[in-house]
């Protein structure tokens, strides 16, 4: 498929379907802080929009279950699944993906504790373990190991076998000490 330009705001186009009988929907979405105005099948998965019409492709397909947890992304800042989710049901919300972690070409402190922490391997889970991280740290910056196996339990690695990865997140936490809940969050 090609690609096309976009103007900031404003979502690439995708080619139109064939089937003359589904109608587009118009939606609105802020995505990482971002406005888009974007037109969408009423079938298209969330995911899909984040992925193939924003370019947003931090955001990983994994098993199209919710099993996995690699699409996890953050909706009116609750964690949720955006591959059972469709793109319709986000109209007029705040989404968080994991490229909106980094701030002005920074790491965010939970990506720089999974990297130092090696709490990934492939990699494919990990997006989707941070957004569980990072919603899990808003409203517990110190949470305790039983809290973090429960704010991670929707999300699978089969690489690390998950020490790497609980020793990331008390890292994160750690920086999160006294941090005020928001937007500046343990940065």
């Amino acid at each position: 498929m090609p690609k096309t330009a976009t103007k900031p705001g404003r979502a690439r186009s995708r080619k139109k379907s064939t089937d003359a009988g589904i109608q587009e929907v118009p939606i609105r979405v802020n995505v990482n802080g971002k406005a888009y105005a974007v037109s969408v099948e009423p079938r298209l998965l969330l995911v899909e929009l984040l992925r193939e019409h924003l370019d947003l492709t931090g955001t990983h397909v994994g098993c199209d279950t919710t099993y996995c947890g690699a699409c996890t992304v953050l909706m009116n800042g609750k964690t949720v699944k955006s591959c059972t989710l469709f793109a319709v049901q986000a109209d007029g919300a705040e989404i968080m993906t994991v490229e909106g972690l980094a701030r002005d070409g920074e790491l965010h402190s939970i990506q720089k504790a999974f990297g130092d922490c090696h709490g990934l391997q492939c990699g494919y889970c990990t997006p989707g373990l941070m957004m569980s991280t990072y919603q899990l740290l808003l409203s517990n910056p110190q949470p305790n190991e039983s809290e973090i196996r429960k704010a991670i339990a929707g999300n699978t690695c089969r690489c690390t076998g998950y020490q790497n990865i609980f020793k990331a997140i008390r890292v994160a936490a750690e920086k999160a000490k006294g941090a005020q809940h928001g937007d500046q969050v343990f940065r």
